[in-house]
Parts: C-alpha cells; structure tokens; sequence
C-alpha cells in the first residue's frame, strides 16, 4: 500500500513537507480487527503537535491521521460487529484498557492506557489501516467519506466541549478560534441553545464572515470584547493569548474550555500574565478536554445526523498531503481538510 509517513519530528517553518510517500505491506487484521480502506482521512492540528514533537508519535517512521473514513475489507478472528463492505469511521480514540476505574465509570478518554489512532497506533494517512473493532463506527449515509471524516474528531470533540461548557437555552456562548472544530460546535449550539447568542472570536477577517455566515450574533478579533459577558467560552486554538482574552469575556460563573491536545509556546506568549481580579475572580472555571470517549463518537454522528450538521470541507488528494499540512500550518482554514484516497466519495 501506499502511505505518507512522518520519519522525524520536524520544524514545519523551516521544512513544510514532514511526509515521506513510502510503500508498505498491506496491515493484516489481528484478533478483534477490521482491516479498512481508506477513502478519506481528515487533517487534524494534533498532527501539528505529532510532526512539531509536542506529542510525538509512538516510534519513527509512522503513520499519522485520526479522522478515518473507509469500507471494511477483511475482518480479522473474532471480529464480528461490521461485515466486508460496510462503511466505517474511526477517530482519535483508538484503544483503551476497559478495566480502570476511568474506563469503568465512562471516561476512557482518561484511561492510562490510552492509545491514539495515528499517534500511537498507525493511522489512516495510508490506503489500509487495521483497527480494533470495538473502537470503530458506522458512517450515516446522509455524510459523504469527505463530510463524515471531520466529524469523527473536529466533531466529536466539539460535542464534548459543548457539554463540558454546560450551557443553558438562552446563555450566551463564545468561541475563540473558528476552524473544523469550532465551525461545527456553532451549527450545533445554534440546533441545542436556539435562544443562546453565540460570538466568535477569529484573527482572520474571511473567519469571522465565515462564522456569521453560519449564524454566529457577533464575530471579532481575539482580544476584541464580545458585547456581552458570556456563560461560555469554547477555545479551539493553539495559542495562549485567547485562553488569556476569553477569561476576560467570561460572566461571574463563566465556564472556559480549552479544547486543545497540546498548545504551542512563543516568546510573546512568555510575557502574557494573569491578573486575577480581571480573569480569575469571581468563580470562573477552566476544564480541559481531554482527547475523546466511545460516546462522543456515536452520539456525535447521531446528532449530526438528524440535525443535518454539514461541514465545511476542503478536498486535496492525497498526494497533497504535505500542502493540506502547511496550509494548516500557516492559518489558511476555511472548516475541515480531508484528504481523499482514490475511489473515495
């Protein structure tokens, strides 16, 4: 099979194509796996942090990519929940242990045996991939491969920030950087708080339109003040500077959710500080999120489903996948980036 791989953790301002296009053997399904062809593989920041070495891959040379969609090709032993050619999606959770107390009470997401798809089990940046079957999903048939791909993590974790915000009808939510994640929490928040006024915080004017194409009461810069002060406040960026400005936001109560697997340090971000009678005071609470369970996946791609939630997706070959990553890199975001694998819809 073809499969782009990442042999070393790289510096993408200095070398912005990390994948090398290599041939493999073709996975074998082991007992409990499905070995599925990949038709489409979203691009996801956390492969910036993977290529960047801020949560680098299991070993070198691997295969990143976590947002998979593809048909099931051969089952492996004892692997008996989907059937060849069924269409699948598989996410960021890609293994855990089921026997820890996390596990136990619902929050695999935390488990300590947690193993990420393209981080610490080969991913879909490939033609084949093998996965356990337990952690795999079937694909609604209203979402092409292209449109289910994001919704598997940009998605999913989107939903579990949203609940993690624990929002009200009515309350007004932020959310401060406006790409595949945020693009879709604020098609759902828009479905589950029809009351609520959302504002979007983006450092791009074409983001900011964009968000109030898709229904957002108010867009602005990231240190802009929102109108109001909001019950919520949903961070998807990579930055600190926003997690600083949307405390600042937050109503007496306010809740602020970093949805980010890792943020990316800079020297002006150094000089940033907390001043707690402006960001702290006054019982405002910040909760990370903390990769994804099970339950996010499916609930996520029921919701979107019935709602319809469609996302915003640019297509690039996968030969491109190099060009998806710098343009990533680089900020040139318009909702999700999926590559496409031949035959894929």
């Amino acid at each position: 099979m073809k499969a782009a791989v990442l042999e070393s953790i790289t510096n993408l301002r200095d070398h912005p194509r990390p994948l090398s296009f290599v041939d493999l053997p073709n996975p074998e399904p082991g007992e409990g796996q499905i070995l599925v062809r990949v038709s489409a593989c979203g691009v996801c920041h956390t492969e910036l942090d993977e290529i960047e070495g801020r949560t680098p891959p299991f070993s070198f040379p691997f295969i990143l990519g976590h947002q998979i969609v593809g048909i099931v090709e051969k089952c492996g032993p004892r692997a008996l929940k989907f059937s060849e050619g069924q269409r699948v999606g598989v996410g960021w959770i890609g293994s855990a242990c089921g026997t820890c107390d996390y596990c136990r009470g619902g929050a695999e997401n935390l488990c300590p045996d947690f193993k990420a798809t393209g981080r610490d089990i080969p991913g879909g940046y490939a033609q084949y991939v093998a996965v356990l079957e337990d952690f795999a999903f079937p694909i609604p048939d209203v979402f092409s491969d292209a449109e289910a791909a994001p919704l598997l993590c940009a998605g999913a974790i989107g939903w579990r920030s949203l609940r993690l915000a624990g929002l009200s009808d009515g309350e007004p939510l932020g959310l401060t950087g406006f790409g595949a994640s945020a693009h879709l929490v604020l098609q759902l928040a828009r479905h589950l708080y029809p009351h609520s006024n959302i504002s979007v915080f983006a450092r791009s004017e074409r983001e900011r339109n964009f968000a109030l194409s898709l229904g957002a009461s108010w867009a602005g810069d990231t240190a802009e003040k929102s109108p109001r002060k909001l019950a919520a406040v949903i961070d998807t960026t990579p930055a600190w500077k926003p997690v600083v400005c949307a405390l600042e936001n937050l109503a007496p109560g306010g809740r602020l959710v970093i949805n980010a697997i890792r943020k990316e340090a800079s020297d002006k971000d150094q000089l940033l500080k907390l001043d707690y009678p402006l960001h702290l005071w006054q019982e405002k609470e910040i909760k990370s999120v903390a990769n994804v369970a099970r339950r996010d996946i499916a609930e996520f791609l029921d919701l979107a489903a019935k709602i319809p939630i469609m996302p915003e997706v640019e297509e690039y070959p996968f030969s491109d996948a190099n060009r998806a990553i710098a343009e990533l890199k680089a900020g040139v975001i318009r909702g999700a980036k999926v590559l496409k694998m031949n035959g894929g819809s």
